[in-house]
C-alpha cells in the first residue's frame, strides 16, 4: 500500500486516510494545519494524534502498532495496593487541569525534553476550556502529588500525559482512572506507544486495522453529561 506524507492547509480541517501513514518513522501521516480544538476533535475521532517538539512543524500520527489498556485488564500491584493504603490520597477530576498538565510537561523538561510545547499546551487548555481534555488529579495533605490528562470525545479516553512527584502517583491516578471508565461503561484507554510503564500496568499492543475498528465501535458511545464535571471521588476504587 502506497504511503504518503501530506502537509494540511490552515483552513482545511480534513485528514487523509490513515493506511497513508509512513513506515518510516513509522505513522507519520501529516504535518502542518493548526491545532484548533475542531481539528483536534477530528483527528482524535478518527485515531489521529499530533505529537511534535519545540521549533518543529506539527506532525500528526496514527502508529502502524497501537498501545491501548482494556479496562478489565488493568495490573493492580500488590506495591500499589500497599501505596494506597499509606498515601490515602484524594482524587478529584477536572479540578486543577491546568497544574497537571503544567506538572507533566515541567516534569519532562527536567528529564528528556517534552513534547508539551507552548503550543500543544495552549491547545489542550483551550480543548479543557471546551469540554473533551480532562485531568484526574491525586492529592496528599492538600498537596498535588500526581495526576494524568487525556481526551475523551466517545468511548475511548485517549491518555495524553501522566506525572508524579510521589512514587506510584501516576499510578493511582490511573487506577482512579480505569475505575471511574468502567463505573461509566466506557471502552478502552489509548496510550499511543507503548513503554515498559504502560505495559507493566497491563497495556498491550495491537495493529492499526485492529485499533481503528474498536475506535469505530466506541464512537457510538455518548460520555455522560456529569461524568467529567469537577469533582472528588470517594475513594481510590471509585
Amino acid at each position: 500500500m502506497t504511503q504518503q506524507l501530506f502537509h494540511l492547509s490552515a483552513t482545511d480541517f480534513i485528514f487523509p486516510p490513515c493506511h497513508f501513514a509512513l513506515k518510516d518513522p513509522d505513522g507519520l501521516l501529516a504535518i502542518g494545519g493548526c491545532l484548533s480544538t475542531l481539528r483536534l476533535r477530528r483527528a482524535y475521532q478518527q485515531g489521529i494524534f499530533p505529537w511534535f517538539n519545540e521549533r518543529e512543524p506539527i506532525m500528526w500520527w496514527t502508529p502502524s502498532e497501537r498501545g491501548i489498556l482494556e479496562l478489565d485488564e488493568f495490573h493492580i500491584s500488590r506495591t500499589l495496593k500497599k501505596t494506597a493504603r499509606k498515601l490515602a490520597p484524594k482524587i478529584t477530576i477536572n479540578t486543577a487541569f491546568e497544574q497537571v498538565i503544567t506538572a507533566c510537561r515541567e516534569q519532562r523538561l527536567d528529564k528528556e525534553g517534552t513534547w508539551i510545547n507552548s503550543a500543544m499546551l495552549g491547545a489542550y487548555l483551550r480543548g479543557h476550556q471546551e469540554g473533551f481534555v480532562h485531568s484526574v488529579e491525586v492529592w496528599h495533605q492538600e498537596a498535588l502529588i500526581g495526576g494524568l490528562y487525556g481526551v475523551m470525545l466517545n468511548g475511548v479516553f485517549c491518555g495524553e500525559s501522566m506525572f508524579y512527584h510521589v512514587p506510584d502517583a501516576s499510578k493511582l491516578a490511573m487506577w482512579a482512572l480505569v475505575n471511574w471508565l468502567k463505573r461509566h461503561n466506557a471502552h478502552f484507554i489509548d496510550c499511543q506507544l507503548e513503554n515498559p510503564y504502560l505495559l507493566s500496568l497491563g497495556a498491550k499492543v495491537i495493529s492499526r486495522k485492529e485499533f481503528l475498528a474498536k475506535l469505530k465501535s466506541a464512537s457510538h458511545y455518548q460520555v455522560p453529561e456529569t461524568m467529567w464535571h469537577p469533582q472528588p471521588l470517594r475513594a481510590i476504587y471509585d
